[in-house]
């Protein structure tokens, strides 16, 4: 259902997009890369830290932080605030309360911002402590991870609608060539399909180059009014839309769709486009089933065409269909909650024109998702959002 009462999203900027360079493995902090970005971002607007007066901060292995501890942490004062725990679909929803906040006057320049350390245990403490559920449900039966939750929705979906290895892997190798045109990107070497296909088995269906790499880094970028950025002298995009459902079709046994399709109209509707309108997509792509679902969710095609989707277009940064440009995290990493902020920070700067090597000719209006917080056979979050470069 298409809801037209909502308040559209007019005179709300965002710019300045950071990303602090990803590695393997850190011994540093989640507080020290996300103060990197913040750092980042002040030294990019030309602005104070005190101009900062609102925080959105997402992350997994700050400990017992949160975004007020930040503040104190890091020297702002701010009066708006908040930690958003979504994991992958913790930018949309950043965005969202962000964009509102600036438009309520509660805040002029709110600071978005995600990142995470990876230690060499990082990973399997996370896993042991992710929810509840994950407690109780999953962890106990050795379970330890989302490779094998993934590999239940990946396996369903694939038999219900008669998708490949070599469908979904023409995903992973399209990522795989836009990466090496990015410097941020861990992944260096080229991919073919008869080495994703050939790659070693992680959870029937689940192979390695369908898996991201845990890694430490920090993605942000700031949200304002437009009055704010042009007395800035800043460059900024404009948001036209977003989506965000929780907990969606719930009555379906196993994941074969998620919020997107619930609300997929409102976002186009409020933008004011269709899905040919948009120059570049960069879908949250913790497993190529993950993007292919979206594929079809958001509107590219209907529910079970999505392997004859890909196999009918380019997704490379010069294809037809330009696709997670940096490389996406099957290819650039991902750094934790950064993950769910990395494609629409790519978006972001494909907009305006700022995305050096990965850069999609002309591009003025993408669409960047999320999904996040998988419990055992589905993922609970997602969301989408619709961002337009100044010169449309």
């Amino acid at each position: 259902m298409t809801n037209t009462l909502r308040t559209p999203y007019d005179g709300v900027a965002i710019a300045a997009p950071v990303t602090i360079p990803y590695v393997r493995y850190s011994i540093e902090s989640a507080q020290w890369w996300i103060g990197r970005a913040l750092s980042a971002l002040v030294a990019q607007a030309g602005i104070k830290a005190s101009d900062i007066d609102g925080l959105c901060v997402s992350s997994f292995t700050m400990g017992t932080d949160s975004g007020v501890g930040l503040t104190q942490h890091f020297g702002l004062c701010v009066r708006w605030l908040d930690t958003i725990p979504l994991g992958g679909a913790s930018a949309i929803a950043g965005l969202r309360k962000a964009a509102r906040a600036v438009q309520a006057h509660d805040a002029d320049i709110v600071a978005c911002v995600a990142g995470d350390t990876n230690y060499v245990d990082s990973f399997r403490l996370t896993l042991e402590n992710f929810s509840r559920f994950n407690q109780d449900a999953v962890y106990p039966y050795g379970a330890g991870g989302a490779n094998a939750s993934f590999a239940l929705i990946a396996r369903n979906y694939m038999r219900t609608f008669g998708v490949t290895r070599e469908d979904v892997g023409r995903i992973a190798v399209a990522q795989r060539t836009n990466a090496l045109r990015n410097p941020y990107a861990l992944m260096k070497t080229p991919l073919t399909l008869e080495q994703y296909l050939a790659a070693r088995p992680i959870s029937d269906p689940i192979h390695l180059f369908d898996c991201v790499m845990p890694c430490a880094g920090a993605e942000a970028f700031l949200v304002m009014r437009d009055e704010t950025a042009t007395s800035l002298g800043l460059p900024a995009a404009r948001l036209l839309s977003t989506i965000e459902r929780h907990n969606a079709f719930a009555d379906d046994p196993m994941q074969v769709r998620g919020g997107w399709a619930m609300d997929i109209g409102e976002l186009y509707a409020m933008a004011g486009v269709k899905p040919d309108d948009l120059d570049v997509v960069q879908t949250y792509d913790d497993y190529p089933v993950i993007t292919m679902m979206q594929f079809e969710d958001l509107g590219f095609c209907k529910k079970g065409e999505g392997a004859e989707f890909v196999r009918q277009h380019d997704l490379t940064i010069d294809g037809d269909f330009p696709h997670n440009t940096s490389g996406g995290q099957l290819s650039v990493g991902q750094a934790g909650a950064a993950g769910a902020y990395l494609g629409l920070v790519e978006g972001l700067r494909q907009v305006l024109g700022t995305a050096g090597p990965t850069q999609v000719s002309n591009a003025s209006v993408a669409l960047a998702s999320g999904f996040g917080m998988i419990n055992y056979d589905r993922g609970l979050a997602s969301g989408a959002a619709i961002l337009a470069g100044p010169s449309r």
